[in-house]
């Protein structure tokens, strides 16, 4: 499926800061856990996830650091910062208004509008 670049531009943030409200994680790793959440019909690219990680570092909702891994390779890893945290909270009650307001619409439209 392909998806609006303005849909994956609007929750590309909230998605991200919630996965790593979780735990501490590198690139590679949330492309695979946004492709798993969404039963693989979301696929992120680094192309499109590194702006949106350097952005919000850049805001300090998350920092970077980096490790060793298990393998021996040296990667980024990402966590939420506590701004990051009060921020994901605001973006999912605003996130929440937006889908009752738009489940009401759809509501709507299934009463009456057969023209959509």
């Amino acid at each position: 499926m392909e998806f609006s670049k303005d849909l994956m531009a609007a929750s590309a943030t909230p998605m991200l800061l919630r996965i790593l409200s979780h735990s501490e994680n590198y690139g590679y790793a949330i492309i695979k856990a946004v492709k798993e959440l969404s039963d693989n019909q979301i696929n992120w690219t680094e192309g499109m996830l590194y702006p949106v990680l350097h952005r919000l570092e850049k805001q300090n909702y998350i920092m970077a650091f980096w490790r060793i891994a298990e393998t021996g390779r040296k990667r980024k890893y990402y966590q939420i910062t506590s701004e990051g945290k009060d921020y994901l909270r605001e973006l999912m009650n605003q996130w929440k208004l937006v889908d009752r307001t738009l489940q009401k619409s759809l509501d709507t439209i299934d009463k009456g509008d057969k023209d959509v």
